[in-house]
């Protein structure tokens, strides 16, 4: 005997103790996919035979199964099952998780299942307790259909039940090895010249007679219709009959609209009110012949509620589907794909009021469905509705999976006078704002990149990044990446220097990396330049309505300048640097995301260094000028030593030479013409970022960038050859000229890049970055007296792990939240990678690495 079972179903084991579950669960399932009582009594009391425990097994049995229908995992619970009560609490189970209930009953002779029972040690009880056990299995045989079950099998045999062989059969609705690719169609409501139309615009060859139409697609594309065929439109027989015969032919699938089931109880001979387009349909199928009647009644009865499909990334279902009811079966999952999430009232128009669960949706699959009109399809959180009022004048729109492309054809006149009037789509933009919930970034969070699998955001970071967030950063919608903090260079063992080339380099030869980029180090203020070609790009592309030109925010989030008129007057420049530079039409763009350095370093640290920097340097000058004179003085009646003037004379110097180093990045902004912007990533544009370009592209690309107004200033750099030891010199004389005349330093990188370890160390990623700043500049790190020897050697000490390890999360974050919104991910998915970025810049990492 074969018995089918669900792939996802709850298995309740049916039998008097002894008739063998136990026995038949270890043959036919997985051990991980039973639960039994007793080994839930063995966990709460060491003993599987306490009654005593009873109550607090099926507790823990109770809830390792919700956990497991929660995971949409098979489950078998092996106990005897036979009152009502015990199986009433393991149906609500299957009802709460929407799956189908099955009963597979052991119905052996009660001396049989005592004789077993004799047989075993811990079974020693007596005869009337199976003779019970059985009468309340025969009383259950009647009623286990009216309890819920959706599949009972009766097993009355020790031969019966050892010839059993068990199938696993998915679900109708799960289609996921199904990998298309599709045409999703939005209502046709009966449109069937539309939908001719639209399915040729999709490349299918159609016979549009109404009498005996078809449709097939030469290279196996496949129609995958949204339901609502039926109805308002002045030809829904010829609709039926052109999709009845795609599916027919595997040319489509279908899932079945609120209109197909009200039209099926008509077809069943119910009482139905003609309402809501039903009397067309009604009057037109009333000239067909019976037998057509009867198929497309047939029809419809075989239409499962919802697919999910594409490896689970695609799901499809009239009304849209709540991620907790995807690939299930139960009366509420067919409820909400037929007619959605309503709150019971209705509307000035006397419709139904509907919860926006797409709003709220944060499931992996894209949704896509129809129902309720709209003036424009639109990406919401994965969700996208198609039906775009093709009957009401509007057009007849199609989703072409996996590519993502819209497709729609306008309708050839209105055919019915919609109840609720639909919007105007010049008021509506194409991405509207998202819904933000805290929920999103709150807790510890694992958050997967392409980079790194897993990277881990403790609850106390993401608390802090919140805080940042919330009271300091710019809308929400222009987040779409932060920078990653720098990796700072390995100290030099020995000599005068605390950071140089020679250990950078030596670094990446050791992960196998040979190739190279030497980049000058600016010395300003990260920023993160996004910047649009016309001013409706940031409603129509970002939903952002407060910055028409674009936005500059610090690597936190945060405006860089808090002068608006003169943010957009730099948006302005750079916006017609770009069209000056091709950069628009070569990467068929309406916005740019750069990342640069905005220059001086006082534009946005003036306040740091009034109240750090210069009050250091000024009390110490005045301070050590007066000890200097004082010691001078003693000196010459010697009354003091001379060694000691010299190391005062000598902390003098380096004091002057600290107020040197930092005056040297700071000059006075009067104007938009005394500011710099040196942009060294092309981060991303419409539809594709560029980390897939080496670093030489993009200094280059942004060298034409910047050569169309004096305000941009391109990154001189170097290109290095780790097999070429001049190569290698050439790049330590640059630093030294660079950092000699007052430079910051270099960033040094692999010439590509994404870049992993080639030293056989697989998987590893090497450093994207790092940055190797020079002698002087570090005194404004490290403080005035830095070089001097007990100083430097304390300072070769410090540990560089946790910078580093921190600079390659972010940099994964970083690119991640990049990707996801150039897919056209949600904006949660994206603020969930920024928010990682700034969570973590709130580990206890010394803020000088």
């Amino acid at each position: 005997m074969t018995i089918t079972l669900p792939v996802f179903s709850l298995i309740m084991l049916v039998g008097a103790s002894g008739s063998g579950k136990s026995t038949f669960a270890r043959r036919h399932f997985r051990p991980t996919e039973v639960l039994s009582s007793d080994t839930c009594r063995g966990w709460v009391s060491d003993d599987e035979t306490d009654q005593s425990a009873t109550k607090d097994a099926f507790e823990v049995l109770h809830f390792i199964a919700a956990k497991r229908l929660a995971a949409r995992r098979l489950t078998v619970i092996d106990a005897t099952n036979v009152q009502p009560d015990a199986r009433k609490s393991l149906l609500a189970l299957a009802r709460r998780w929407h799956c189908l209930p099955v009963a597979i009953v052991l119905d052996l002779p009660p001396a049989l299942c005592h004789g077993r029972n004799q047989a075993r040690a811990d079974r020693q009880f007596g005869s009337e307790v199976v003779r019970r056990q059985a009468d309340q299995l025969k009383r259950s045989l009647r009623s286990l259909k009216k309890e819920g079950f959706r599949q009972i099998v009766r097993l009355d045999s020790p031969e019966a039940i050892e010839a059993v062989r068990i199938e696993r059969q998915p679900l109708w609705n799960d289609r996921r090895a199904d990998t298309g690719p599709f045409d999703l169609i939005g209502d046709v409501h009966g449109c069937f010249f539309e939908l001719c139309d639209l399915l040729r615009t999709l490349g299918y060859q159609v016979n549009d007679d109404p009498a005996q139409p078809s449709a097939q697609h030469p290279e196996g594309r496949r129609a995958l219709f949204l339901g609502d065929l039926v109805d308002r439109g002045p030809a829904t027989p010829a609709v039926l009959r052109l999709v009845m015969q795609m599916t027919a032919a595997g040319q489509a699938l279908c899932v079945p609209g609120n209109h197909e089931a009200k039209l099926k109880k008509w077809l069943d001979g119910r009482q139905v009110k003609p309402t809501h387009g039903l009397a067309e349909s009604i009057a037109q199928l009333e000239k067909e012949s019976a037998a057509f009647r009867a198929q497309v009644r047939d029809w419809i009865d075989g239409l499962v509620s919802h697919y999910v499909l594409d490896g689970g990334n695609l799901v499809a279902a009239h009304a849209g589907l709540a991620e907790e009811f995807q690939g299930r079966a139960s009366g509420a999952v067919r409820s909400f794909a037929l007619y959605g999430e309503t709150t019971g009232e209705t509307d000035a128009f006397g419709l139904p009021v509907r919860h926006d669960w797409a709003a709220a949706y944060r499931g992996r699959a894209h949704v896509v469905y129809g129902h309720t009109p709209v003036p424009e399809p639109v990406w919401i959180n994965r969700t996208l509705c198609l039906d775009t009022g093709c009957v009401f004048g509007g057009r007849l729109t199609s989703l072409r999976w996996p590519e993502k492309a819209i497709i729609s054809v306008l309708a050839r006149q209105p055919y019915y006078q919609p109840v609720r009037p639909l919007a105007d789509p010049s008021t509506l933009i194409a991405r509207p704002a998202d819904l933000l919930d805290i929920t999103d970034i709150q807790g510890l969070r694992h958050i997967e990149t392409a980079l790194i699998p897993r990277v881990r955001i403790g609850e106390d970071q993401a608390a802090a990044a919140l805080e940042v967030m919330s009271r300091f950063a710019v809308d929400p919608h222009w987040l779409i990446y932060l920078p990653p903090t720098m990796a700072p260079a390995a100290t030099c063992p020995e000599g005068e220097y605390l950071e140089h080339p020679r250990p950078v380099l030596e670094d990446y030869r050791r992960g196998g990396v040979t190739r190279l980029i030497g980049q000058e180090k600016h010395m300003g203020s990260r920023a993160v330049v996004i910047v649009t070609r016309a001013d409706g790009v940031a409603a129509r592309r970002f939903g952002a309505t407060d910055r028409r030109e674009g936005v500059i925010h610090t690597r936190t989030g945060r405006p860089f300048f808090a002068d608006r008129a003169l943010e957009r007057a730099l948006l302005e420049r750079l916006r017609g640097a770009v069209a000056a530079s091709g950069l628009w039409e070569e990467f068929n763009t309406d916005w740019l995301a750069l990342d640069a350095e905005l220059m001086p370093w006082s534009a946005k640290a003036l306040e740091l260094l009034k109240s750090q920097y210069a009050t250091v340097g000024a009390a110490g000058q005045r301070g050590l000028a007066a000890a200097v004179d004082l010691l001078d003085q003693a000196v010459a009646r010697g009354g003091a030593p001379e060694d000691l003037l010299a190391r005062f004379r000598a902390r003098q110097t380096m004091l002057d030479d600290y107020v040197a180093a930092y005056r040297r990045y700071c000059w006075d902004t009067p104007s938009l013409e005394d500011y710099r912007l040196a942009p060294f990533h092309l981060l991303a544009a419409e539809g594709r970022t560029f980390s897939d370009r080496d670093h030489l592209w993009h200094i280059q690309t942004l060298a034409r960038l910047c050569a169309a107004d004096a305000l941009l200033q391109a990154t001189a750099y170097r290109l290095v050859n780790l097999e070429d030891a001049h190569s290698e010199q050439a790049l330590i004389d640059w630093w030294l000229e660079l950092t000699g005349r007052g430079g910051e330093g270099l960033v040094i990188k692999p010439l590509d890049w994404v870049t992993t370890s080639q030293s056989g160390q697989r998987g590893k990623w090497v450093q994207p970055a790092i940055k190797c700043r020079g002698r002087e500049y570090l005194r404004i790190i490290y403080g005035p007296e830095y070089t001097h020897p007990e100083h430097l050697g304390r300072l070769r000490a410090r540990s560089l792990g946790s910078k580093r390890a921190l600079a390659l999360r972010e940099y994964a974050l970083g690119l991640e939240a990049l990707h996801r919104f150039v897919s056209g991910e949600p904006l949660y998915r994206v603020h969930e990678c920024v928010f990682g970025v700034l969570a973590l810049e709130s580990e206890g990492v010394d803020p000088r690495l």
